[in-house]
């Protein structure tokens, strides 16, 4: 295969699921979700508009999941030329003393620890020119947001560490911070709100993607 492979942490639904279509006129897209309906759905939409999509119903807290699907994308294509990772856990908002522990640790597992444990899996795969993309959302010290806050605040520490220490070597580490949207995410944190004035989602990926393609 030539053509360029992108794999999508997170492809199901909104961002990651506009991306994937987004990129689907030149690349193949690996989608990565735990949901395999809504995989199912991306894949109709991926094909209506001349791609192609492998579809990878996976849990990405699970490492050994996660070695099976990057080994698997080693022996059948050698490499991966672009990784987006939209994969996100959005706890119920709450104070800090109100801390759920699952919400706590599933939004640690999932915001976290799962990046932690993919970007040594595909690194290699990216090499020196391949890229990685992450998305910013800096909601960390606001009020009611300390679960997720502090979750996704970890991601993107590691993502910078990251992104410094590849400036010379390769692969390109990129993160960029969407405008808002009326996801399904954003609804969680904002019920009620007016919709209206949000982003639309498939014109913000187009945006990102100029930045990530630029």
């Amino acid at each position: 295969m030539t053509q360029k492979i992108a794999l999508i942490t997170g492809a199901s639904r909104g961002l990651g699921a506009a991306l994937a279509e987004a990129l689907a006129p030149t690349h193949h897209i690996v989608a990565v979700a735990r949901t395999t309906g809504a995989l199912e759905e991306l894949d109709d939409r991926i094909k209506a508009l001349g791609g192609s999509a492998t579809l990878a119903p996976m849990d990405i807290t699970q490492p050994a999941a996660m070695a099976t699907l990057c080994r698997g994308i080693h022996d059948r294509w050698g490499q991966l030329d672009l990784w987006l990772h939209t994969a996100i856990h959005a706890a119920p908002l709450s104070p800090a003393p109100s801390v759920g522990e699952k919400d706590w640790a599933k939004s640690i597992a999932v915001n976290a620890t799962a990046p932690s444990i993919l970007i040594p899996y595909v690194a290699p795969l990216l090499g020196r020119s391949g890229q990685a993309v992450f998305f910013d959302d800096p909601r960390a010290g606001e009020k009611f947001f300390g679960t997720y806050g502090a979750s996704k605040a970890a991601q993107m520490a590691l993502a910078r560490s990251w992104q410094s220490e590849t400036v010379k070597t390769g692969p390109v580490v990129k993160i960029l911070q969407p405008q808002p949207m009326p996801t399904a995410l954003r609804a969680r944190f904002f019920p009620g709100e007016d919709r209206a004035p949000l982003a639309d989602i498939h014109a913000e990926a187009a945006r990102l993607l100029r930045d990530i393609q630029g």
